[in-house]
């Protein structure tokens, strides 16, 4: 089973970043995929993510040629509105900088959930991406607080199916909160 495009984009990132001067033969053998794909990996940092990388002969490996880090996304901090949020995200790609602050994600997470309410599913119209089935829906986000925060300020019954670590993080997050008001 190969390794999701997404991991591999993040890992020669931080090869690059760290001055490792990766290549397609190093990424191919990492991953184990083929040259091409690697090929193709690299060429997808370039064009679709706009990385100032080149090729350093001498090192047989990638650099950047100037500073880069992978798309950014903005979120103002301790705002009430998720959804507001999650829309303007969706139409701009980002809310802009002024007093907000910066939350660095690469590629989106997703998680399956389940929502039996209506207006639950109305209120996460922004995230969801895909319905399994009725009540079944995949959801994609960029910032994890900001997608939790939303599912704890529905009023409706929700239940993360997958991934078990964004459950596990959501339990502990709940968890801390029930103690803190006792």
């Amino acid at each position: 089973m190969s390794t999701p495009l997404d991991s591999r984009i993040q890992w020669l990132h931080r090869q690059i970043y760290e001055n490792r001067y990766p290549n397609a033969f190093r990424i191919a053998e990492k991953f184990d995929i083929s040259h091409r794909q690697a090929q193709r990996d690299i060429e997808y940092l370039k064009v679709k993510l706009s990385a100032p990388i080149s090729y350093d002969a001498t090192k047989k490996g990638f650099y950047y040629t100037e500073a880069f880090s992978l798309p950014s996304y903005f979120s103002h901090a301790n705002e009430g509105d998720y959804t507001e949020i999650m829309a303007q995200l969706k139409q701009k790609g980002s809310l802009g900088v002024g007093e907000s602050e910066t939350v660095q994600m690469q590629i989106p997470f997703s998680a399956e959930i389940s929502v039996s309410d209506k207006l639950g599913i109305l209120a996460l119209k922004d995230f969801i991406i895909e319905s399994k089935n009725k009540n079944s829906f995949i959801c994609e986000f960029h910032n994890v607080d900001l997608f939790l925060g939303m599912l704890f300020t529905l009023d409706a019954s929700v239940r993360i199916i997958s991934p078990e670590w964004l459950r596990e993080k959501a339990l502990k997050c709940a968890e801390r909160i029930l103690d803190s008001n006792k």
